[in-house]
């Protein structure tokens, strides 16, 4: 068995190929174990995460609860606001108090910076919730999706849609890059990818077979797909540009016309919340391609997997 415990989880590039499939593969037992009736598995009695939110948050939030309390442990939920970092603390000294506290800590900020300093001064593990720059439990939520419904990752094509420079997007090509699938994104001009982090999926990829390639063209990025991805075009604090992003992304809305050059079985997948008439159509959303139900319930089992194995 791998050994995972005490480590922090900001990026699906901290951890190998190998570890990902291990933290799968123990999501994959969570779920069976959950729908046999095992609802609570306490291998983490007596540990308590700490939740911190400085972006509002649905399924984030509600899943990590729930996880925590179905491995038998408890959870401490906070906005930056409710803590004295709001009043000039500073992120290092909020580090090793916290650490002296709790067994863990879930966060939610605007920048990956925060996350790292955190990390660099916390004595436990420190998770991703969502960063300006990745979303890792949402990649793993998204990977063991594609499992479910494909058998594998391997192989396949990913299309991404819409805004390149985007977290979801960001964790999808490493995650999947780190698995043997492909992905094609298709978005506009000056909204490509982060360049470290696509340097470091095509690297990944290329050691598998694979490819992470980028195109201003929809229908190329598309084009028998297995799997057809996308996101919301304006994120939390970027409503400024909401009507330059909305002109400029709009080409690339995932709507049932798009969907027709995706392979006749593709299924498409969305992170949520999502702007329903912007970036994906409700036929689509709504229709037979769509696993979004199934992909939002898997961010818990992932994060369960994650909790029991770094607590």
């Amino acid at each position: 068995m791998l050994t995972m415990r005490g480590r922090h989880f900001l990026s699906i590039s901290d951890y190998t190929s190998e570890e990902i499939r291990f933290i799968l593969g123990v999501a994959k037992q969570m779920k069976e174990r959950y729908y046999s009736g095992e609802r609570v598995i306490p291998v983490l009695k007596g540990k308590h995460l700490l939740l911190i939110f400085e972006k509002p948050s649905t399924r984030t939030r509600i899943s990590f609860e729930v996880a925590m309390k179905e491995l038998g442990g408890d959870v401490i939920a906070l906005t930056s606001r409710e803590m004295q970092i709001s009043r000039g603390e500073t992120l290092a000294d909020t580090a090793r108090v916290i650490s002296r506290y709790v067994d863990g800590v879930a966060a939610r900020v605007y920048s990956h910076k925060s996350l790292e300093e955190l990390a660099k001064y916390s004595s436990i593990p420190v998770i991703n919730a969502l960063s300006d720059l990745e979303h890792p439990m949402q990649a793993l939520g998204d990977m063991l999706t594609i499992l479910e419904k494909k058998g594998r990752v391997a192989g396949l094509k990913i299309a991404f849609l819409g805004d390149g420079a985007d977290n979801v997007l960001h964790s999808l090509m490493l995650a999947a890059a780190k698995l043997g699938a492909s992905v094609w994104v298709g978005t506009a001009k000056g909204y490509e990818p982060n360049p470290e982090i696509l340097k470091a999926a095509v690297e990944e990829a290329q050691l598998r077979g694979a490819e992470i390639v980028v195109t201003h063209d929809p229908i190329e990025a598309i084009k028998d797909a297995d799997v057809v991805y996308t996101d919301v075009w304006v994120s939390m604090g970027q409503e400024a540009e909401k009507e330059r992003r909305l002109r400029e992304l709009s080409p690339y809305q995932v709507n049932k016309e798009l969907m027709m050059h995706a392979k006749r079985d593709a299924i498409f997948m969305h992170c949520l919340p999502a702007h329903r008439g912007y970036e994906v159509t409700d036929d689509v959303i709504d229709g037979p391609w769509s696993v979004v139900w199934d992909q939002a319930e898997n961010r818990l089992h992932a994060q369960k997997a994650v909790l029991s194995l770094l607590l």
